[in-house]
């Protein structure tokens, strides 16, 4: 079973409304000119997003005609610029893209470090990343409730746990802003249990208990080390860009004595 199978599966569209709602709301006050959707063409992660410029590249589609379709369809009335792009190889100038979302992009590459590094590179300063992914306990979880047949996830290549992802962003200098999980809808047949115990700790809000959760948003900022953004220059006063150390009593003695001898001359040609 593809990725794109399962997506269309009763837990992938519970999984996709879910993280459309994330998006949505991760996406919405960032501003800009230029935004990028990494792979997933089943959804529309920029959707509320008011850039002028919205591109959507798919990693399969050079080999996929049938993704390429697919995300032609869903991606037209939104006016998408569509490409085909490797997530280790962006066709775009480092510092040119102000918002790039990954929606489950790390999952399903082939190595997820790469194409993390060069979301990292393709993003401008105080650019925004938003990533969403399944936690990894819940395939094994899901499988031992089957007895060992088909998993209710998506086949990938590596789940990626959220602390983990959070090492790796903070080591690229990145800044975690939020964090949320949720998707508990999805559960398979025979979870009862799990369901019950979900729904209680739901309470908790939906960045509390992430151990019960099925799928993880994370939100980040790139910052650049050692610079710090102070305002234009001709809004700081001159006095604070070249300040002027007052000269101490015993700096300037010469001056003292010209000041002291100047007075009995003068008198004196009265």
């Amino acid at each position: 079973m593809a990725a794109s199978d399962w997506f269309r599966t009763p837990p992938g569209q519970a999984l996709l409304r879910w993280e459309q709602a994330q998006f949505d709301a991760a996406v919405a006050d960032v501003f800009g000119y230029h935004a990028l959707q990494l792979g997933l063409p089943e959804i529309d992660a920029l959707a509320a997003n008011r850039m002028p410029h919205r591109w959507l590249a798919l990693p399969d589609a050079a080999d996929t005609a049938q993704a390429a379709q697919a995300a032609a369809a869903q991606a037209a009335p939104a006016g998408r610029i569509l490409l085909a792009a490797s997530p280790a190889a962006l066709p775009f100038a480092e510092g040119s893209l102000d918002l790039i979302a990954l929606p489950h992009t790390l999952e399903l590459c082939g190595d997820p470090h790469a194409a993390l590094r060069e979301a990292h590179r393709a993003l401008m300063h105080e650019g925004r990343l938003v990533i969403t992914g399944l936690v990894p306990w819940r395939a094994r979880l899901w499988q031992r409730l089957h007895g060992g047949g088909p998993l209710y996830l998506p086949p990938g290549h590596e789940f990626i746990a959220p602390q983990r992802l959070r090492d790796w962003l903070r080591l690229l200098g990145f800044e975690l802003c939020e964090q949320r999980y949720g998707n508990d809808s999805g559960l398979p047949p025979g979870a009862g249990w799990l369901r019950q115990l979900a729904a209680r700790l739901a309470r908790a809000g939906a960045t509390g208990w992430p151990i019960t959760r099925a799928a993880w948003c994370i939100s980040a900022i790139k910052r650049a080390h050692g610079m710090r953004l102070i305002g234009a220059a001709w809004k700081t006063p001159a006095a604070r860009l070249a300040p002027v150390p007052a000269a101490s009593r015993a700096a300037n003695p010469p001056a003292r004595r010209q000041r002291g001898q100047s007075a009995p001359r003068s008198q004196k040609g009265q």
